[in-house]
């Protein structure tokens, strides 16, 4: 072969392997957006033990040491102001999150507490509950999310206990849940009427109970659980079950229980 068309042959080949190892390079430079999303789950590889190893945002999940849920047994015990909630009837988008599923509140509905007021930001719940009391965990456990206006959390957890009667205030949205397989749906949720009479709490500040495990969250669990017949409670199950979060260590954290009764 001669010179020149031997140097025309390798300086087309060099082109043609620049173009292959340039492809992929791209590719990863323009990702969907699926991409960035990490799979997480409560079971395998993906459950609560290695999420931490998942991704770097989830750090905390494994090094954390004021992380949700606990065993609640209480440190100590004061007369403390319960939480004032200004919640109201409405509409509400109910979503089926690949998680559980979850009620998103609309604006004004709010939580106040130690002089800080926090909005109503979603519902959702687990099954079985992530809280135990004294070791014992319940049915189901249903987590009011609230945010203040600095980004605080605050996120209300109320117990389910199976019962023999329905839950009156429960009846319809354990219906709308019931095999919710859309994206989302609006329903019509009766805000005020969804909490125990009874709020005294028990208190401490602990975690997300999901990834990416954010601390500084000041938690409430309601020491009054809520009855559900066993119909509703597998309304919520045959949607989700195993959804929760196993118990993390205390760290020696202050668990403070109201008892202003």
């Amino acid at each position: 072969m001669k010179r020149p068309m031997k140097y025309a042959i390798l300086v087309l080949c060099g082109f043609v392997c620049a173009a292959c190892s340039a492809w992929p390079f791209a590719a990863k430079e323009t990702p969907p957006a699926e991409a960035h999303k990490v799979h997480w789950g409560y079971s395998g590889d993906v459950g609560p033990t290695h999420w931490d190893e998942l991704s770097a945002d989830f750090a905390l999940c494994g090094s954390g040491t004021a992380q949700t849920p606990i065993d609640i047994v209480p440190t100590s015990s004061e007369a403390l102001v319960n939480p004032a909630f200004q919640y109201q009837a409405g509409d509400v988008t109910v979503v089926n999150n690949g998680h559980t599923i979850q009620a998103n509140a609309a604006a004004g509905n709010t939580m106040t507490i130690d002089g800080v007021t926090y909005s109503l930001a979603q519902m959702h719940f687990h099954a079985p509950s992530e809280h135990t009391i004294n070791g014992v965990p319940a049915a189901m456990e249903l987590h009011f999310v609230h945010k203040a206006a600095d980004g605080t959390l605050a996120v209300v957890g109320a117990l389910v206990q199976q019962g023999e009667a329905a839950n009156a205030a429960w009846e319809a949205y354990a219906t709308t849940v019931q095999g919710l397989t859309a994206e989302s749906l609006t329903a019509s949720l009766d805000w005020p009427a969804l909490l125990p009479a009874e709020v005294m709490t028990f208190r401490y500040m602990g975690s997300l109970t999901t990834p990416p495990c954010t601390e500084g969250v000041h938690w409430l669990v309601i020491q009054t659980p809520l009855s559900m017949s066993a119909a509703q409670i597998a309304a919520f199950t045959q949607m989700y079950t195993g959804n929760a979060r196993p118990v993390q260590d205390s760290h020696d954290r202050d668990v403070v229980a109201d008892n202003s009764q």
